[in-house]
């Protein structure tokens, strides 16, 4: 059982939009909806940063996973809608500063012209120069383009300023709507806002900072936030902040057994990052003198080697055998997570509790993602801050049970650290 402690041994990123009442940071950054309500869109040259970085069969090349696209579908039909030019630029792969054949963004085009029902989508050869000049020359009202993908050049990721200049001399407006990307200092994310008269959120970017600033911000309470994985060492920045901000803070995934070595129990076969032990001391201790309840699970389902067909029984985190391995919490720890995650008003989760991806220990990934459904139908926010997180609600098909699903990675757990990401900052204030 979990002791009554306030720090507790327990087992230590389109999105459906519901009962989000966390304080939204209407007047951070300006919209393309708000600008629209100021100047006309008719005829305006609107370059949109999208996240069309989406998965591709490795054999014919064919799009498997087209939830990026659609996801920017809200800001593309407002603004033909409306009239505008819209010309698309984003990135796919990491093709080094060269051209790859197999990351070009043709097959994106053709399958956004698919989601509009057919409407016309030319993929121009190049994202700068004279191809695409003569493409933009062409553009009628309402019409849509999609620029090759802007990593074949090496001064995209540098944020290389002539490059910016080149990418968006064409453009009245620039809208980032590539959450996913926000957080690096690119030339189409970051540099190219500076080429523009205005530079406003898409539909998408906007719901991303309205839940994650939000929950960050100003929190209905209870707070609470479940973070897993593999190592602590990547989790650290955000759960130092979320400390600073959460009632409660439930970890899981391979990092509880560093927690577990700094309270000197052990671990047997488990992973454990040496050089973090000391650090996870601290965390227990900023966590017990916030008054955060920090719970890590209290049993574990251990296994005798890392295989989906190993053996697997459940231990108590006291008991861990010399010779095994923990690949997931256990029954006690999720029924604990279950009752305490029960009264949280707002509740983050990102990474994993255990190795989902093998049937034998995905119960307790699974059973954190039935339980935040039941948090959202009864009322409160729940948040799933991109990765991992995202592939365990949707392999669940729970998808349409969370409040909000992000699209970022990366970019979801640096503004859940409170910190401004580069690709929002460069927007104009509303």
């Amino acid at each position: 059982m979990f002791r009554a402690l306030r720090v507790n041994n327990a087992f230590v990123t389109s999105s459906v939009v519901r009962n989000f009442r966390a304080g939204i940071p209407s007047n951070y950054k300006k919209t393309i909806e708000q600008l629209a309500k100021n100047i006309s869109l008719k005829d305006a040259k609107v370059l949109v940063r999208v996240d069309f970085n989406v998965p591709q069969s490795k054999t014919d090349g064919q799009i498997t996973d087209d939830t990026r696209i659609r996801e920017a579908l809200p800001t593309i039909n407002f603004l033909t809608s409306n009239g505008a030019k819209v010309i698309l630029a984003s990135h796919c792969g990491r093709p080094k500063g060269q051209v790859n054949e197999k990351m070009r963004m043709g097959p994106m085009a053709e399958r956004l012209s698919k989601l509009l029902g057919g409407k016309p989508v030319p993929a121009v050869k190049d994202c700068i120069g004279p191809e695409v000049d003569s493409a933009v020359a062409a553009m009628k009202s309402g019409d849509i383009i999609m620029l090759e993908n802007a990593r074949f050049y090496k001064e995209e990721e540098k944020n290389n300023a002539d490059f910016a200049q080149k990418l968006g001399k064409h453009a009245d407006i620039y809208v980032n709507d590539a959450f996913g990307t926000a957080h690096r200092a690119h030339a189409s994310t970051e540099g190219v806002a500076h080429q523009a008269k205005h530079k406003v959120a898409g539909f998408l970017l906007e719901k991303e900072i309205k839940f994650l600033k939000g929950a960050v911000d100003a929190p209905e309470r209870p707070f609470a936030a479940i973070v897993g994985g593999a190592k602590v060492s990547t989790k650290i920045p955000v759960i130092k902040s979320l400390i600073e901000k959460c009632d409660k803070i439930f970890v899981g995934g391979g990092m509880i057994f560093t927690f577990y070595r700094a309270q000197g129990l052990s671990v047997g076969k488990s992973m454990v990052e040496e050089d973090m032990i000391n650090m996870a001391k601290d965390l227990l201790a900023q966590a017990k003198e916030k008054g955060v309840k920090f719970f890590l699970p209290t049993d574990v389902i251990v296994a005798n080697e890392f295989k989906a067909d190993a053996d697997a029984k459940a231990v108590s985190v006291n008991d861990i055998p010399p010779d095994w391995l923990g690949l997931d919490i256990g029954p006690e720890s999720i029924a604990t997570f279950k009752s305490e995650l029960s009264s949280c008003k707002t509740v983050v989760w990102n990474g994993p509790m255990g190795v989902f991806e093998f049937e034998k220990f995905a119960a307790g990934t699974f059973g954190i993602a039935h339980m935040l459904a039941d948090v959202t139908a009864g009322g409160g926010t729940t948040i799933i801050g991109g990765g991992d997180s995202v592939a365990a609600v949707a392999a669940a098909k729970l998808e349409s049970k969370m409040s909000h699903i992000s699209t970022g990675g990366g970019a979801s757990l640096e503004m859940l650290e409170g910190l401004e990401l580069p690709g929002v900052a460069c927007l104009d204030n509303a």
